[in-house]
């Protein structure tokens, strides 16, 4: 009998490998024609999965993590057309039915059929559906023609499949953060985190002509790494205040674009810097992105926060100066970025070397057996994307 592994959420700063049932093509007690079975090549560890593991979610214990899957098919159901058996495909980590509104609209962020509590759903995440999670030797993937992404060339796949498996969400995240912030050629654009999706976000700015890339962090080796491919940087640390370093660079306070890559767990600034304050970066994005210009939100927000600083924080109330965007004619972009918007023509720039992703989020390749310890290295601020290889597919250098 095929046997599976994958890692196991079980409590506050507690992940495991486990046993694991193997998948089948079912959604409960009925078959699941539309889908295929992937044997993994790589799964990637995400700062949303470690909001889980912080305890910060409502996520229940033996939760199997992962949303960012690369794979091959070794399965394929009976009504799948298109992808064949042996192909190596990207997963968007949305999960989408390309049957509802909202997928025809090319929204696949908020499906309105995959998740019977809210629209959007995703693998092996909090209040997403209960997929079960692709960190893991092999998992189920519905909708299989909609929603994979087909790599053109197995051998070419393969040679660039630290950059590719970033397609399932780190890069279009970030990009989409861009591309809602306005930013294009000529731009400059402030970043607020030097975590995986800020540094896939700084690159994407670069990939769309932005002239100026400032990101900025709290950690040094974070804000080091994204020097390494061209940025500037802003230490949030410092007293000086984030207009003040960013008027050193540019000669004013002030940019065309700002996003957002932290999300809930913002920490406050200068003194306050060690001190949780889930709204200072969007009201500093505010304060500092010019007037007539746009916020990307693609930083994770909550509903339900057990570890808020205060009791609106534990349900996602939190004192924004929504005064200060309305008399700045601000416009902002939340939610989960719609992977399939972007996803094939970031493929297509990477295998065409116009963006080199893995180099800039700073790629190390573990194993299944090793995940606990990338969370660990992970939560500790470590400047490295970590993506786990669950059958050591390809070499680590």
């Amino acid at each position: 009998m095929a046997t599976n592994r994958g890692l196991a959420y079980m409590g506050r700063g507690v992940v495991e490998v486990q046993s694991i049932d193997f998948p089948k093509l079912a959604l409960g007690k009925r078959k699941c024609h539309h889908g295929v079975i992937l044997k993994i090549i790589s799964t990637n560890i995400c700062g949303s999965d470690q909001h889980m593991v912080r305890g910060r979610t409502t996520a229940p214990q033996g939760l199997i993590l992962g949303h960012e899957i690369t794979g091959e098919v070794i399965e394929a159901g009976r009504d799948v057309e298109f992808i064949k058996t042996g192909d190596i495909v990207s997963v968007p980590f949305n999960i989408a039915c390309g049957r509802c509104r909202n997928c025809k609209e090319r929204a696949t962020g908020i499906c309105l059929n995959v998740n019977p509590s809210r629209p959007g759903a995703a693998y092996g995440y909090v209040d997403m559906g209960g997929w079960i999670g692709g960190q893991a030797e092999y998992v189920m993937v519905p909708y299989a023609d909609f929603n994979l992404l087909k790599f053109p060339d197995k051998a070419q796949a393969m040679e660039k499949i630290r950059d590719l498996t970033c397609l399932s969400d780190i890069l279009p995240t970030g990009y989409h953060g861009a591309v809602t912030a306005g930013v294009t050629t000529g731009s400059t654009v402030y970043i607020a985190g030097a975590g995986p999706v800020g540094l896939a976000c700084a690159a994407a700015c670069q990939l769309l002509g932005a002239a100026c890339v400032i990101v900025g962090d709290l950690i040094p080796a974070r804000l080091a790494q994204a020097r390494s491919f061209g940025c500037q940087t802003v230490d949030v640390s410092k007293s000086a205040t984030v207009g003040e370093q960013i008027e050193d660079i540019l000669g004013v306070p002030e940019v065309d674009c700002g996003v957002d890559c932290v999300g809930f767990e913002a920490h406050g600034q200068g003194a306050d810097s060690k001190k949780e304050a889930p709204a200072t970066v969007l009201n500093s994005l505010m304060t500092i992105t010019r007037a007539g210009g746009a916020l990307g939100i693609p930083g994770l927000y909550v509903t339900e926060d057990p570890g808020g600083t205060d009791e609106n924080a534990r349900f996602g109330n939190l004192s924004i100066r929504i005064g200060l965007g309305w008399a700045k004619s601000h416009h902002f972009t939340t939610g989960q970025c719609p992977v399939m918007k972007y996803n094939r023509q970031l493929m297509m720039a990477i295998l065409f070397d116009k963006i080199k992703i893995a180099k800039a989020v700073n790629v190390q390749v573990i194993s299944l057996d090793e995940g606990p310890q990338g969370y660990q290295d992970f939560d500790k601020g470590a400047a490295k994307k970590f993506v786990i290889d669950p059958h050591g597919s390809f070499s680590r250098k």
